[in-house]
Protein backbone atom coordinates (compact mmCIF):
# COMPACT_ATOMS: atom_id res chain seq x y z
CA UNK A 1 0.00 0.00 0.00
CA UNK A 2 1.50 3.23 -0.95
CA UNK A 3 0.85 6.90 -1.06
CA UNK A 4 2.77 9.38 -3.45
CA UNK A 5 4.05 12.29 -2.48
CA UNK A 6 2.36 15.31 -3.01
CA UNK A 7 5.59 17.08 -4.75
CA UNK A 8 6.03 14.21 -7.03
CA UNK A 9 2.48 13.68 -8.37
CA UNK A 10 2.29 17.59 -9.06
CA UNK A 11 5.56 17.76 -11.15
CA UNK A 12 4.50 15.29 -12.97
CA UNK A 13 1.67 16.80 -14.60
CA UNK A 14 2.26 20.61 -15.04
CA UNK A 15 2.26 21.69 -18.75
CA UNK A 16 4.02 25.20 -19.63
CA UNK A 17 2.24 27.38 -22.04
CA UNK A 18 3.57 28.11 -25.34
CA UNK A 19 4.35 31.39 -26.50
CA UNK A 20 1.44 33.59 -28.66
CA UNK A 21 -1.16 30.96 -27.97
CA UNK A 22 -3.57 30.09 -24.83
CA UNK A 23 -2.78 26.18 -25.68
CA UNK A 24 -0.34 24.33 -23.66
CA UNK A 25 2.38 21.40 -24.03
CA UNK A 26 1.67 18.16 -22.94
CA UNK A 27 3.42 15.20 -22.41
CA UNK A 28 2.14 11.68 -22.31
CA UNK A 29 3.13 10.25 -19.10
CA UNK A 30 4.79 6.39 -19.60
CA UNK A 31 3.11 3.45 -19.28
CA UNK A 32 2.64 1.28 -16.23
CA UNK A 33 4.91 -1.70 -15.89
CA UNK A 34 1.76 -4.03 -16.67
CA UNK A 35 1.35 -5.06 -19.88
CA UNK A 36 -1.99 -4.59 -20.57
CA UNK A 37 -2.69 -1.87 -22.58
CA UNK A 38 -6.82 -1.76 -22.46
CA UNK A 39 -10.05 -2.76 -20.61
CA UNK A 40 -13.60 -3.27 -21.30
CA UNK A 41 -15.78 -0.81 -18.78
CA UNK A 42 -19.35 -2.61 -19.07
CA UNK A 43 -20.45 0.14 -17.06
CA UNK A 44 -19.61 3.20 -19.81
CA UNK A 45 -21.58 2.64 -22.70
CA UNK A 46 -21.49 3.39 -26.46
CA UNK A 47 -23.95 2.00 -28.66
CA UNK A 48 -21.95 2.55 -32.22
CA UNK A 49 -18.20 2.94 -32.00
CA UNK A 50 -15.14 2.70 -30.01
CA UNK A 51 -15.93 4.90 -27.12
CA UNK A 52 -18.23 2.17 -25.50
CA UNK A 53 -14.86 0.20 -24.56
CA UNK A 54 -12.70 2.92 -22.16
CA UNK A 55 -9.20 2.79 -23.72
CA UNK A 56 -6.34 3.15 -22.00
CA UNK A 57 -4.34 4.20 -24.74
CA UNK A 58 -1.43 5.75 -23.89
CA UNK A 59 -0.37 7.52 -27.46
CA UNK A 60 -3.91 9.22 -26.97
CA UNK A 61 -3.02 12.80 -27.24
CA UNK A 62 -5.25 14.59 -24.07
CA UNK A 63 -6.53 17.64 -25.46
CA UNK A 64 -3.50 19.19 -26.40
CA UNK A 65 -4.90 22.79 -27.38
CA UNK A 66 -6.48 23.13 -23.84
CA UNK A 67 -4.33 24.77 -20.71
CA UNK A 68 -3.29 22.96 -17.98
CA UNK A 69 -4.86 24.92 -14.54
CA UNK A 70 -2.47 22.97 -12.13
CA UNK A 71 0.08 24.16 -10.40
CA UNK A 72 2.27 22.95 -7.19
CA UNK A 73 1.70 25.15 -4.38
CA UNK A 74 -1.81 25.98 -2.94
CA UNK A 75 -0.61 29.33 -1.38
CA UNK A 76 2.44 31.63 -1.70
CA UNK A 77 2.89 30.68 2.21
CA UNK A 78 3.21 27.06 0.83
CA UNK A 79 6.92 26.07 -0.31
CA UNK A 80 6.90 23.68 -3.38
CA UNK A 81 10.97 22.33 -2.12
CA UNK A 82 9.65 21.47 1.18
CA UNK A 83 8.94 18.10 2.19
CA UNK A 84 5.41 16.67 2.03
CA UNK A 85 3.39 16.30 5.01
CA UNK A 86 3.94 12.88 6.68
CA UNK A 87 1.39 10.96 5.57
CA UNK A 88 0.09 7.17 6.80
CA UNK A 89 -2.11 4.02 5.62
CA UNK A 90 -3.61 2.06 8.17
CA UNK A 91 -5.43 -1.63 6.73
CA UNK A 92 -8.65 -3.06 9.11
CA UNK A 93 -10.27 -5.39 7.23
CA UNK A 94 -11.89 -5.91 3.76
CA UNK A 95 -15.35 -6.86 1.84
CA UNK A 96 -13.46 -9.39 -0.22
CA UNK A 97 -14.17 -12.33 1.94
CA UNK A 98 -15.78 -15.82 1.78
CA UNK A 99 -16.06 -17.82 -1.35
CA UNK A 100 -18.73 -15.86 -3.42
CA UNK A 101 -16.93 -14.22 -6.45
CA UNK A 102 -16.25 -10.40 -6.01
CA UNK A 103 -18.72 -8.95 -8.00
CA UNK A 104 -17.97 -5.16 -9.77
CA UNK A 105 -18.83 -1.95 -7.48
CA UNK A 106 -20.91 -0.10 -9.75
CA UNK A 107 -21.47 2.62 -7.05
CA UNK A 108 -21.18 3.90 -4.14
CA UNK A 109 -23.26 6.80 -2.04
CA UNK A 110 -23.95 7.84 1.54
CA UNK A 111 -27.29 8.68 3.19
CA UNK A 112 -27.82 9.35 6.81
CA UNK A 113 -24.61 7.69 8.05
CA UNK A 114 -25.14 4.31 5.76
CA UNK A 115 -23.07 3.90 2.70
CA UNK A 116 -25.03 1.69 -0.11
CA UNK A 117 -22.37 0.19 -2.25
CA UNK A 118 -24.27 -1.91 -5.25
CA UNK A 119 -21.98 -4.56 -6.28
CA UNK A 120 -23.92 -6.79 -9.27
CA UNK A 121 -27.64 -7.74 -8.85
CA UNK A 122 -27.17 -6.58 -5.02
CA UNK A 123 -26.87 -3.53 -2.70
CA UNK A 124 -24.80 -3.76 0.72
CA UNK A 125 -25.74 -1.33 3.37
CA UNK A 126 -22.77 -0.31 5.82
CA UNK A 127 -23.06 1.83 8.91
CA UNK A 128 -20.05 4.28 8.25
CA UNK A 129 -19.19 4.93 11.84
CA UNK A 130 -17.95 1.37 12.65
CA UNK A 131 -17.72 0.63 8.66
CA UNK A 132 -20.04 -2.49 10.20
CA UNK A 133 -22.75 -4.58 7.14
CA UNK A 134 -25.70 -4.05 8.01
CA UNK A 135 -28.20 -4.93 5.39
CA UNK A 136 -28.13 -6.88 1.60
CA UNK A 137 -30.67 -6.53 -0.38
CA UNK A 138 -31.95 -6.98 -4.07
CA UNK A 139 -30.13 -10.42 -3.89
CA UNK A 140 -31.89 -12.65 -6.76
CA UNK A 141 -30.59 -16.42 -6.46
CA UNK A 142 -30.87 -16.84 -10.29
CA UNK A 143 -28.97 -13.46 -11.74
CA UNK A 144 -31.09 -12.12 -14.60
CA UNK A 145 -29.13 -8.77 -15.95
CA UNK A 146 -30.50 -6.29 -13.59
CA UNK A 147 -27.02 -5.23 -12.33
CA UNK A 148 -27.67 -2.17 -10.17
CA UNK A 149 -26.19 1.20 -12.05
CA UNK A 150 -26.82 3.87 -9.50
CA UNK A 151 -28.71 4.71 -6.21
CA UNK A 152 -30.83 7.85 -5.23
CA UNK A 153 -32.37 9.07 -2.50
CA UNK A 154 -35.60 11.32 -2.84
CA UNK A 155 -39.11 11.62 -0.56
CA UNK A 156 -38.03 9.00 2.17
CA UNK A 157 -37.19 6.23 -0.62
CA UNK A 158 -34.38 4.66 -1.60
CA UNK A 159 -34.59 4.09 -6.14
CA UNK A 160 -31.82 2.12 -8.11
CA UNK A 161 -31.49 2.00 -12.02
CA UNK A 162 -31.09 -1.64 -13.17
CA UNK A 163 -28.79 -2.82 -16.31
CA UNK A 164 -32.28 -4.98 -16.93
CA UNK A 165 -34.22 -1.00 -17.64
CA UNK A 166 -35.90 -1.17 -14.33
CA UNK A 167 -35.84 1.53 -12.08
CA UNK A 168 -36.42 -0.08 -8.31
CA UNK A 169 -38.27 1.85 -5.42
CA UNK A 170 -37.50 0.94 -1.99
CA UNK A 171 -37.96 1.74 1.82
CA UNK A 172 -35.77 1.59 4.51
CA UNK A 173 -37.55 -0.26 7.61
CA UNK A 174 -35.96 0.11 11.10
CA UNK A 175 -37.22 -1.24 13.99
CA UNK A 176 -34.85 -0.30 16.48
CA UNK A 177 -33.03 -3.36 15.95
CA UNK A 178 -31.95 -4.00 12.29
CA UNK A 179 -32.41 -2.54 9.50
CA UNK A 180 -34.01 -3.95 6.33
CA UNK A 181 -34.85 -3.06 2.64
CA UNK A 182 -38.54 -3.36 1.42
CA UNK A 183 -39.09 -2.94 -2.40
CA UNK A 184 -42.32 -0.64 -2.73
CA UNK A 185 -42.59 -0.03 -6.70
CA UNK A 186 -40.68 -1.45 -9.95
CA UNK A 187 -41.20 2.08 -12.24
CA UNK A 188 -42.87 2.74 -14.33
CA UNK A 189 -45.35 1.18 -12.12
CA UNK A 190 -48.48 -1.22 -13.67
CA UNK A 191 -50.60 1.80 -12.41
CA UNK A 192 -48.68 3.74 -15.08
CA UNK A 193 -48.60 1.67 -17.61
CA UNK A 194 -52.50 1.09 -17.59
CA UNK A 195 -52.50 4.90 -17.79
CA UNK A 196 -51.13 5.54 -20.65
CA UNK A 197 -51.20 2.17 -22.99
CA UNK A 198 -54.45 2.95 -24.86
CA UNK A 199 -53.44 5.72 -26.90
CA UNK A 200 -51.30 5.26 -29.86
CA UNK A 201 -49.64 8.64 -29.33
CA UNK A 202 -48.26 7.27 -25.80
CA UNK A 203 -45.79 4.79 -27.73
CA UNK A 204 -42.16 5.55 -29.45
CA UNK A 205 -40.54 3.61 -31.93
CA UNK A 206 -36.94 2.09 -30.48
CA UNK A 207 -34.29 0.15 -32.30
CA UNK A 208 -35.71 -3.30 -34.23
CA UNK A 209 -38.53 -1.44 -35.40
CA UNK A 210 -40.37 -1.97 -31.88
CA UNK A 211 -42.29 0.04 -30.25
CA UNK A 212 -42.31 1.05 -26.21
CA UNK A 213 -43.99 3.19 -24.08
CA UNK A 214 -42.79 6.39 -23.59
CA UNK A 215 -42.67 6.03 -19.67
CA UNK A 216 -40.25 2.76 -20.34
CA UNK A 217 -36.25 3.25 -20.72
CA UNK A 218 -35.38 -0.05 -23.24
CA UNK A 219 -31.90 -0.38 -22.52
CA UNK A 220 -29.89 0.27 -19.37
CA UNK A 221 -30.48 2.83 -16.93
CA UNK A 222 -27.14 4.18 -16.49
CA UNK A 223 -27.90 7.11 -13.73
CA UNK A 224 -30.03 8.92 -11.14
CA UNK A 225 -29.81 11.90 -10.13
CA UNK A 226 -32.56 14.28 -7.68
CA UNK A 227 -32.98 17.99 -7.10
CA UNK A 228 -32.53 18.95 -3.63
CA UNK A 229 -35.61 20.27 -2.78
CA UNK A 230 -38.30 18.39 -4.82
CA UNK A 231 -39.37 15.02 -4.69
CA UNK A 232 -38.31 14.17 -7.97
CA UNK A 233 -36.13 11.48 -9.85
CA UNK A 234 -34.47 11.94 -12.87
CA UNK A 235 -33.11 9.37 -14.52
CA UNK A 236 -30.74 8.85 -18.01
CA UNK A 237 -30.53 5.86 -19.95
CA UNK A 238 -28.66 3.93 -22.83
CA UNK A 239 -31.44 4.31 -24.77
CA UNK A 240 -30.14 8.07 -24.90
CA UNK A 241 -33.33 9.41 -23.18
CA UNK A 242 -33.85 11.37 -20.09
CA UNK A 243 -36.91 11.10 -17.71
CA UNK A 244 -38.13 12.73 -14.94
CA UNK A 245 -40.39 10.70 -11.77
CA UNK A 246 -42.38 12.01 -9.58
CA UNK A 247 -41.20 10.53 -6.04
CA UNK A 248 -43.71 11.54 -3.50
CA UNK A 249 -45.15 8.98 -0.92
CA UNK A 250 -48.58 8.69 -2.47
CA UNK A 251 -46.96 8.32 -6.15
CA UNK A 252 -44.10 7.37 -8.65
CA UNK A 253 -44.99 8.47 -12.30
CA UNK A 254 -43.18 9.32 -14.99
CA UNK A 255 -43.78 13.02 -15.28
CA UNK A 256 -41.77 14.06 -18.64
CA UNK A 257 -39.27 11.79 -21.28
CA UNK A 258 -36.90 13.45 -23.32
CA UNK A 259 -36.31 10.58 -26.13
CA UNK A 260 -33.35 11.35 -28.34
CA UNK A 261 -31.95 13.79 -25.53
CA UNK A 262 -28.24 12.61 -27.03
CA UNK A 263 -26.57 10.55 -30.21
CA UNK A 264 -25.37 7.93 -28.13
CA UNK A 265 -25.51 6.24 -24.56
CA UNK A 266 -25.89 8.93 -22.03
CA UNK A 267 -23.27 8.08 -19.22
CA UNK A 268 -23.27 10.98 -16.07
CA UNK A 269 -25.79 13.26 -14.90
CA UNK A 270 -26.02 15.94 -12.21
CA UNK A 271 -28.34 18.48 -11.13
CA UNK A 272 -27.51 22.34 -9.79
CA UNK A 273 -28.85 23.68 -6.72
CA UNK A 274 -30.44 26.07 -9.24
CA UNK A 275 -32.62 23.02 -11.13
CA UNK A 276 -30.07 22.99 -14.44
CA UNK A 277 -29.36 19.54 -15.41
CA UNK A 278 -25.82 18.08 -17.20
CA UNK A 279 -26.10 15.57 -19.27
CA UNK A 280 -22.51 13.71 -20.34
CA UNK A 281 -22.89 11.17 -23.15
CA UNK A 282 -20.76 8.60 -25.07
CA UNK A 283 -20.93 11.38 -28.25
CA UNK A 284 -18.68 13.06 -26.63
CA UNK A 285 -20.80 16.08 -25.52
CA UNK A 286 -22.22 17.67 -22.52
CA UNK A 287 -26.02 19.15 -22.61
CA UNK A 288 -27.42 21.54 -20.42
CA UNK A 289 -30.77 21.22 -20.28
CA UNK A 290 -33.50 24.03 -17.88
CA UNK A 291 -36.99 24.12 -17.43
CA UNK A 292 -38.93 26.22 -19.70
CA UNK A 293 -40.84 29.02 -18.03
CA UNK A 294 -44.66 28.73 -18.06
CA UNK A 295 -44.77 25.10 -18.29
CA UNK A 296 -45.19 22.55 -15.43
CA UNK A 297 -42.67 19.98 -16.21
CA UNK A 298 -41.33 20.52 -19.78
CA UNK A 299 -37.39 20.63 -19.84
CA UNK A 300 -35.57 22.48 -23.17
CA UNK A 301 -32.06 22.26 -24.46
CA UNK A 302 -30.26 25.46 -23.24
CA UNK A 303 -26.45 24.59 -23.89
CA UNK A 304 -24.28 22.16 -26.12
CA UNK A 305 -20.41 22.13 -24.66
CA UNK A 306 -18.33 20.68 -26.79
CA UNK A 307 -14.48 20.09 -25.80
CA UNK A 308 -13.76 16.44 -25.39
CA UNK A 309 -12.64 14.01 -27.91
CA UNK A 310 -14.04 10.37 -26.41
CA UNK A 311 -17.20 9.41 -24.43
CA UNK A 312 -17.97 11.61 -21.16
CA UNK A 313 -17.84 9.47 -18.41
CA UNK A 314 -18.59 11.48 -15.38
CA UNK A 315 -19.84 14.77 -14.09
CA UNK A 316 -19.19 17.02 -11.26
CA UNK A 317 -20.75 20.18 -10.19
CA UNK A 318 -18.73 22.50 -7.15
CA UNK A 319 -21.20 23.53 -4.39
CA UNK A 320 -22.77 26.79 -5.88
CA UNK A 321 -23.15 24.97 -9.27
CA UNK A 322 -20.78 27.36 -10.86
CA UNK A 323 -17.83 25.33 -12.36
CA UNK A 324 -18.57 22.15 -13.89
CA UNK A 325 -16.27 18.90 -13.69
CA UNK A 326 -15.97 16.70 -16.96
CA UNK A 327 -13.99 13.14 -17.09
CA UNK A 328 -13.47 11.51 -20.32
CA UNK A 329 -12.02 8.21 -22.49
CA UNK A 330 -9.09 10.99 -23.44
CA UNK A 331 -7.77 10.67 -19.50
CA UNK A 332 -8.04 14.36 -19.10
CA UNK A 333 -11.00 16.80 -16.59
CA UNK A 334 -12.54 19.28 -17.97
CA UNK A 335 -12.70 22.56 -16.28
CA UNK A 336 -16.04 24.68 -17.62
CA UNK A 337 -17.19 27.62 -15.91
CA UNK A 338 -20.25 29.86 -16.21
CA UNK A 339 -20.39 33.38 -18.32
CA UNK A 340 -22.80 34.76 -19.87
CA UNK A 341 -22.66 33.78 -24.18
CA UNK A 342 -24.98 31.90 -25.22
CA UNK A 343 -22.66 28.58 -24.82
CA UNK A 344 -23.50 28.81 -20.82
CA UNK A 345 -20.03 27.61 -19.45
CA UNK A 346 -16.68 27.54 -21.41
CA UNK A 347 -13.44 25.29 -20.79
CA UNK A 348 -10.87 27.40 -18.56
CA UNK A 349 -8.29 24.64 -18.70
CA UNK A 350 -7.39 20.42 -17.62
CA UNK A 351 -6.51 18.50 -14.71
CA UNK A 352 -4.00 16.16 -16.33
CA UNK A 353 -2.36 13.12 -14.32
CA UNK A 354 -4.15 9.93 -14.83
CA UNK A 355 -2.73 7.51 -17.75
CA UNK A 356 -5.94 5.88 -18.18
CA UNK A 357 -9.95 7.16 -18.61
CA UNK A 358 -11.50 8.89 -15.32
CA UNK A 359 -14.39 6.83 -14.68
CA UNK A 360 -15.74 8.95 -11.69
CA UNK A 361 -15.55 12.03 -10.01
CA UNK A 362 -17.33 13.85 -6.78
CA UNK A 363 -16.74 17.29 -5.52
CA UNK A 364 -16.76 17.26 -1.56
CA UNK A 365 -16.16 21.08 0.21
CA UNK A 366 -13.36 22.72 -1.74
CA UNK A 367 -11.82 19.22 -3.03
CA UNK A 368 -12.63 17.36 -6.16
CA UNK A 369 -11.96 13.53 -5.98
CA UNK A 370 -11.49 11.77 -9.22
CA UNK A 371 -11.55 8.22 -9.89
CA UNK A 372 -9.92 5.94 -12.99
CA UNK A 373 -8.95 3.20 -14.60
CA UNK A 374 -5.52 3.58 -13.89
CA UNK A 375 -6.14 2.00 -10.67
CA UNK A 376 -5.88 5.67 -8.44
CA UNK A 377 -7.97 8.40 -6.78
CA UNK A 378 -6.69 11.76 -6.86
CA UNK A 379 -7.63 14.87 -4.69
CA UNK A 380 -7.55 17.79 -6.13
CA UNK A 381 -8.23 21.36 -4.42
CA UNK A 382 -7.81 24.86 -6.24
CA UNK A 383 -5.73 27.88 -4.94
CA UNK A 384 -6.24 31.26 -4.17
CA UNK A 385 -4.86 32.34 -7.52
CA UNK A 386 -7.44 29.92 -9.66
CA UNK A 387 -5.19 27.14 -10.34
CA UNK A 388 -5.88 23.84 -8.92
CA UNK A 389 -3.21 21.41 -7.34
CA UNK A 390 -2.94 17.40 -6.99
CA UNK A 391 -2.78 16.84 -3.25
CA UNK A 392 -1.95 13.51 -3.50
CA UNK A 393 -2.73 10.26 -5.09
CA UNK A 394 -4.57 7.48 -3.20
CA UNK A 395 -2.69 4.24 -4.48
CA UNK A 396 -4.29 1.02 -3.47
CA UNK A 397 -6.50 -0.29 -5.42
CA UNK A 398 -5.46 -3.42 -7.82
CA UNK A 399 -8.71 -2.93 -10.55
CA UNK A 400 -9.72 0.68 -11.65
CA UNK A 401 -11.65 2.69 -9.42
CA UNK A 402 -15.39 3.04 -10.57
CA UNK A 403 -17.37 4.83 -7.76
CA UNK A 404 -16.44 7.56 -4.97
CA UNK A 405 -18.52 8.91 -2.25
CA UNK A 406 -17.41 10.87 0.79
CA UNK A 407 -19.17 12.45 4.07
CA UNK A 408 -17.86 15.22 5.91
CA UNK A 409 -16.36 13.38 9.70
CA UNK A 410 -17.93 14.61 12.70
CA UNK A 411 -15.27 16.52 13.66
CA UNK A 412 -15.89 18.63 10.79
CA UNK A 413 -11.75 18.45 9.95
CA UNK A 414 -11.70 15.64 7.80
CA UNK A 415 -13.02 14.09 4.70
CA UNK A 416 -14.17 10.53 4.55
CA UNK A 417 -14.00 9.73 1.50
CA UNK A 418 -15.23 5.38 -0.23
CA UNK A 419 -13.54 4.45 -3.35
CA UNK A 420 -14.69 1.17 -4.70
CA UNK A 421 -12.88 -0.69 -7.74
CA UNK A 422 -13.71 -3.14 -10.38
CA UNK A 423 -12.44 -6.44 -7.97
CA UNK A 424 -15.53 -5.78 -5.68
CA UNK A 425 -13.25 -3.79 -3.12
CA UNK A 426 -13.84 -0.72 -1.39
CA UNK A 427 -11.27 1.27 0.70
CA UNK A 428 -12.47 3.94 2.97
CA UNK A 429 -9.79 6.39 4.07
CA UNK A 430 -9.59 9.66 6.01
CA UNK A 431 -8.41 12.63 4.41
CA UNK A 432 -7.56 16.05 6.07
CA UNK A 433 -6.19 19.40 4.40
CA UNK A 434 -5.39 21.92 6.03
CA UNK A 435 -1.79 23.38 6.24
CA UNK A 436 -0.84 19.64 7.02
CA UNK A 437 -3.01 16.59 5.69
CA UNK A 438 -3.17 13.11 7.26
CA UNK A 439 -3.97 10.71 5.11
CA UNK A 440 -5.34 6.91 6.58
CA UNK A 441 -6.37 4.07 4.40
CA UNK A 442 -9.22 1.90 6.27
CA UNK A 443 -9.51 -0.49 3.65
CA UNK A 444 -12.66 -2.63 4.76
Amino acid sequence: MKLRSWLSTCSSAISTATSGDSAASFQSPPPKSDTSSTFSDSQTHSSSSSTSSIQSNLSLLTLPSVPSLQKLTLSPQNDAASDPPATTAVLLTSLCTGNRRAAHINFLAVHNNLLYAAAGNEINVYEIINNTLIDTFNVEKVPTGGSVKSIAFSGGKIFTAHQDCKIKVWKLINDGKKHGHKLVAVLPTLEDRLRNFLLPRNYVRVRRGKKKLWIQHHDAVSGLATWQHENRVLSISWDKSIKIWQASRDCCQCLESVNRAHNDAINAVVISRDGLIYTGSADKRIKVWKKNEGKKFKYGLIATLEKHKSAVNALALDPDGSVLFSGSCDRSILVWEREDSANHMAVTGALRGHDRAILCLINVRDLLLSGSGDRTVRIWRRGFDGRFCCLTVLDGHRTPVRSLAAVVADDGGAVKVFSGSFDGEIKVWRVEVAGVKTISLLNF
